[in-house]
């Protein structure tokens, strides 16, 4: 099994290109959201961490949101609770498709948590600042304090180019986009 781990910005369109590979994809921003709504497990650790913020169940983003504009540093605790239990849960993606040629993970924070797989290809997709800002305005709730607070905690653009096999430009068309995944599914399979 190859498995492609797509590295991106913040809104870069990681997730847009991770499902034109037409592999099962590992969504870790969708896992999140599945968790706040139906983990009790999570919320109770949340709870116990912030309870000043964190007081409904399914977890209310705008409570995640107003603990981390309080306390920048609350995004770690957040992680510390939710990281274990999106990885676990990567980790049952990867063992149900063990039988597929390839598999894609869309994991924003890949480098960050230190997710290494033995012969893990990386991609990263690389976008215009104009592209990503456009994008993420468009995204419900989008807060630009919070964007910035998350971008503290990831390592640099640089380094996770210089750490990818390949770069895809997702600023042209999405039939670029389209032609240089083929292109890479080509080298590697």
């Amino acid at each position: 099994m190859i498995i492609i781990g797509v590295l991106g910005d913040i809104g870069s369109g990681k997730s847009y290109v991770a499902r034109q590979f037409g592999c099962p994809v590992f969504n870790a921003d969708d896992e999140v959201a599945k968790i706040y709504r139906n983990s009790k497990v999570c919320f109770k650790k949340l709870n116990r961490l912030l309870p000043r913020y964190i007081k409904s169940f399914p977890i209310n983003k705008n409570e995640l949101t107003n603990s981390i504009l309080k306390n920048g540093k609350n995004i770690i605790k957040i992680s510390k609770v939710v990281h274990p239990l999106v990885r676990k849960k990567m980790n049952s993606f990867i063992i149900k498709n063990k039988k597929k040629r390839v598999i894609i993970l869309d994991v924003p924070l890949l480098l960050e948590n230190k997710i290494k797989i033995k012969n893990m290809i990386l991609v990263f997709v690389d976008a215009k600042k104009s592209d990503i800002l456009s994008r993420l305005s468009k995204r419900t709730g989008f807060n630009k304090k919070i964007f910035k607070k998350l971008r503290k905690i990831q390592l640099p653009l640089d380094y996770k180019k210089r750490k990818s096999h390949y770069i895809i430009k997702n600023y042209y068309t999405k039939k670029h986009v389209s032609k240089s995944v083929k292109t890479i599914l080509k080298k590697v399979l």
